[in-house]
């Protein structure tokens, strides 16, 4: 059986890595290419430098030819699929949506879900791939038919948050080749290889969202979104009004555009029907219980109604404790200590140890 978990020679196993043009995934096209498979290096274009939105990190322009260059180094095929519309209407459209109606999106999770572990898997089947190849930092176990997500052996870069909606079926055919090495051995890696983008910057923030903020994308694309509202102390006092919901997020301190308050305030709910703003003292952001719906388990073939395990709600939050409360298709998590900054929209995602068990999608 070969490292990727097939009873064959790494020669007869085609994988299809996807590659962005960053350090991470050329590293592990390359390793796996070192190995002895057969790969397939797939690039996306996701969008041109014309476009509403411009690339500052992936997957459009010079991340493109770098990706390439790699492939070109170490001898093997390199593909780029337009896919542009889907990435348009599965992540952008979302975003813009989400914000419109008072949520907090995931754009990463969302483009995971779609483009990459949708759209692009269905590619790889379709060449006759026997795996789909990312370099996200994540630990995929168990066999062909029921493999599990842990998290990577490098916590501080650990990707499996965003893996939360990966389905069962996708799980079982997607490979994860960085999961147990660090950010810095994957650099050194990148050197020993002598690639060209062993120092290129990691990809921050929204790959998308070009300018200072996300709020001159939602405008250009949706120019009617905005309306002014009301903005209401948590006794439902007006203190003044806005110019759009979507100029606002659950936790906002800054730039809500009202004076004069002894004490700091900060946005503690959004209502979309209102179309309002309700302001607070920090305190009044802090909850234990978590609600959210359309749950993807990834925890065994048993998804139990009642649960002892951990839980985040923020990427770079470490799980914390609790209980775990599913009925049908949503359910709760109570922490066991109180969180702020909780957001519609954001995810809810619930481990045992170092295994991610699912996730869901808050809605408050």
């Amino acid at each position: 059986m070969n490292s990727l978990g097939f009873n064959k020679s790494e020669k007869d196993t085609k994988v299809v890595v996807a590659m962005s043009g960053g350090v991470d995934s050329s590293v592990a096209a390359v390793m796996l290419k070192k190995q002895g498979y057969d790969v397939i290096g797939v690039t996306l274009r996701l969008y041109n430098s014309s476009d509403v939105v411009k690339s500052k990190s992936c997957c459009a322009g010079k991340d493109i030819q770098d990706a390439k260059s790699v492939a070109q180094k170490y001898s093997f095929e390199h593909l780029v699929l337009d896919y542009q519309e889907k990435f348009f209407d599965g992540v952008i459209n979302n975003f813009v949506d989400s914000y419109s109606i008072g949520e907090t999106p995931l754009p990463c999770v969302r483009c995971n879900q779609t483009v990459k572990f949708s759209d692009l898997l269905g590619e790889a089947k379709k060449i006759g791939a026997d795996a789909l190849a990312t370099g996200h930092y994540a630990i995929r176990r168990g066999t062909l038919e029921n493999a599990s997500l842990h998290k990577a052996k490098d916590f501080s870069k650990d990707q499996s948050f965003f893996l939360f909606a990966t389905l069962q079926e996708q799980l079982n055919y997607v490979r994860f080749p960085l999961g147990d090495f660090t950010k810095s051995e994957i650099r050194k890696l990148a050197q020993e290889y002598k690639l060209d983008v062993s120092d290129k910057p990691d990809s921050q923030d929204i790959c998308f969202v070009t300018s200072s903020s996300y709020r001159d994308l939602v405008k250009n694309l949706n120019p009617n979104v905005n309306k002014k509202g009301i903005i209401f102390d948590i006794d439902k006092n007006i203190l003044g009004t806005h110019d759009g919901i979507t100029n606002f997020t659950i936790g906002q301190r800054k730039g809500i555009g009202i004076s004069g308050s002894k004490e700091a305030l900060y946005v503690i709910d959004i209502n979309k029907d209102q179309n309002s703003i309700t302001l607070g003292k920090k305190e009044k952001l802090r909850k234990n219980v978590i609600n959210f719906k359309n749950i993807n388990w990834l925890g065994g073939n048993i998804q139990p109604k009642r649960l002892d395990c951990s839980a985040k709600i923020r990427s770079t939050q470490e799980d914390l404790p609790g209980i775990l409360d599913i009925n049908s298709d949503h359910g709760t998590f109570t922490f066991e200590t109180e969180l702020d900054k909780t957001s519609p929209g954001q995810a809810c995602v619930f481990y045992k140890n170092d295994q991610l068990l699912g996730g869901g999608w808050i809605t408050s």
